[in-house]
Parts: C-alpha cells; structure tokens; sequence
C-alpha cells in the first residue's frame, strides 16, 4: 500500500478523499486542512463516505510532511494563489512524494510550462526524488487523453473540438460563478476568469499537448469570447435570484490555430439557467456534459455524462477528473522521478474496483 496524503479538503478534496479510500493500491494516512475549524474531523466525515476512517484533519502540515509520505493528492486551490500553491508543491517533490494535482495550469504541458517554474519542480526532483503530473478538473482528460484517442480511430482528421456544456446553477461554488465568472454581474462587469488572455492561461496548455502529440506545429492560440444577458430574472435552488439584464450565458473558445485555421479547439459553454442562449450547444440531459467532435472520416461525436450520487453532474465531472489523477498514483510510484504530463501518464482501468467498496 503506498502512504498517501490528501492536502486540502474542498471540492477536489473532498473527492479526493474519497478516491484515494477507494483505490486497492493506496493508503489514506493523513488529511491536511487550512481551516482550524475543520482541523480533527474525521477524514471520511470531510468526504462524505458516511462512515469514519480514523484519520483526524489537521493543520499541521510540518508534521505531516515530516513523515515523508510516498503521495500528495494536492487538492488545495491554485486559482488566486498560484505562487503559494507552486511552493507547496515543489516543497511535497522535494520531500520524496510522487503530487498529483489539477492546481497549476501552467504544467497541463509541462514542456511549456514557465522555465522558472518547470526549474524549480525538475530541481527539487532531482533532490528530493518526487515527481510531479498535473491534469485538468475541467476534466483534463476530455481535453487530452479521449480527443487524442478518438483521433486515432479514423482514417483522415480535419478538426478536434473540445467542449465543455454546463448549467452552472447545478454548481455549488457561488463566489466562482457569480465572481470569476461574472453570471448575474452587469454585463459591463470584467469577469477574471474571461478576461484577455486568462483562457489560453488556463486551456492553452491543453491545446499545446494535444498539437504536439499530433504531430502539428501552431501557427498561435487564439480565444473568441460570446456573452449573452438573461431575459428574465430567474431563481436558482443553490444561489439564488439572478437578475434579468445581467450576464446569464458565456461562450468562450481556445484555438489551436494551424495554417490560418482553428484546428484543435476547446470550447465552454456556460449558462446559469437554460432560457439563455438557447441557440447554442446543450447538454442532452440538461445539466452539464463533456463532448468531443472529430472532424473527418468518419466524423466522430463522443458525449460523456457524469453524476455523482446525488445526481450531480458538475460533481460528478469533477469527480472523473480528480479519479484520473488518483488513479495515476501508483503508476508514479514505480516510474521515475520526474515531471509528467497527460502523454506520459497512461489511462488505466479499475484494476481491483470492479463490483467492490471499500468499507
């Protein structure tokens, strides 16, 4: 059983948690925390199993990491605080630990990542022994390892699409919606997460692994940005009224552009209640879905649902994204130290799951 560690226990985390009690080759031993008021919980209170694992939260990362545990599901937020989240994690490489995590867009193709960056991860990899793989919660694999699966299966590739088709009523995370991404805000309000360049920061990386492993060189990464005003006011069961004229719909794409064209391209589709922007892509089950278009012959459409027991696809999507990421775990525990990325790091199956829960 390989010694694994959960750091930080919000959305990713607390899936995380899950995801690692559940995977035959890991062991649970420690649960990190930042707020006090969650430090001595039971882990598997934090996850949601419904059942304690023994495991107490703590706020004592020193101690913790002290203890020199073989794997890190780094799970705490890189949105605001890329900085701080880089130095947690090259401090858990340098201790020896293989980090999984979705929090550094820079490293969805660590080739390109910052030179500064990428140094200090591959510096304390050669100290400390660790490695690092980061991958989407977007999820990363619906914009790297299932496009470049389904390209392989025809016989000519003209265009791969990329498409994220969410109601992000459905999604529990009001500052994120409301404020990064600006539903329900003016629509002369700049939303952080739409504004010039932020995009391509946090997809471009995806588009860049996806040309390589294809062969093709970019001409650039572009973005395209669409946002649509909500006609009516309307209420939502997790965060309230929306106010008619405010901003209830955000279509924005990252182009992979190749000799003039947009050749590879993730797109998202976003809403905060089905009445805007009806015109544009919907998910067939009317919450949220992740697609993937081959453009050629034969065309190819690939749709993936994803709930999780609550009928929650937001979560549900999250959940498949933080699965791949664990899942990698003891595959990084027998390679070598090093810096991965979605072309490294296989796909794998459920080796020992099938049919059974871990009580």
């Amino acid at each position: 059983m390989i010694p694994t560690i959960v750091w930080g226990t919000g959305n990713v985390g607390r899936l995380a948690i899950r995801a690692v009690h559940a995977h035959p080759a890991l062991e649970l031993t420690a649960v990190i925390v930042h707020d006090p008021g969650k430090a001595g919980r039971d882990a598997g209170d934090l996850g949601g199993l419904g059942h304690d694992l023994g495991i107490a939260a703590t706020t004592d990362l020193d101690a913790v990491l002290a203890a020199r545990p073989r794997a890190v599901v780094y799970a705490a937020s890189g949105d605001i605080r890329p900085d701080e989240a880089l130095a947690d994690i090259v401090r858990a490489v340098r201790g020896g630990a293989v980090v999984v995590t979705p929090a550094l867009y820079a490293f969805y193709d660590q080739r390109n990542a910052p030179p500064d960056q990428r140094e200090a991860v591959l510096d304390a990899v050669k100290e400390g022994g660790g490695s690092l793989f980061v991958s989407g919660v977007d999820p990363g694999w619906g914009n790297d390892v299932l496009p470049l699966l389904l390209s392989g299966l025809g016989t000519d590739v003209d265009a791969i699409r990329c498409q994220e088709i969410f109601d992000y009523s459905t999604y529990d995370q009001p500052d994120s919606v409301r404020y990064l991404v600006g539903m329900g805000q003016p629509m002369d309000y700049e939303p952080p997460m739409l504004a010039p360049t932020v995009p391509t920061m946090v997809w471009g990386g995806q588009v860049r692994l996806m040309a390589r492993a294809l062969g093709v060189e970019l001409d650039e990464v572009r973005e395209t940005l669409e946002r649509r005003p909500l006609e009516t006011t309307v209420s939502t069961r997790t965060m309230g009224e929306f106010e008619k004229g405010t901003q209830g719909a955000v279509r924005f794409e990252v182009q992979g552009v190749v000799d003039g064209e947009p050749l590879i391209v993730i797109e998202h589709v976003t809403r905060i209640h089905p009445s805007c922007a009806p015109d544009w892509p919907v998910p067939p089950g009317g919450d949220g879905a992740h697609r993937v278009i081959v453009e050629g012959r034969p065309r190819i459409e690939v749709t993936v649902e994803a709930r999780d027991e609550n009928g929650n696809m937001a979560a549900g999507g999250n959940a498949t994204a933080v699965g791949r990421l664990v899942g990698a775990v003891d595959w990084l525990a027998d390679a070598a130290p090093g810096l991965y990325d979605a072309l490294d790091v296989p796909l794998r199956p459920a080796t020992g799951r099938l049919g059974r829960r871990r009580p």
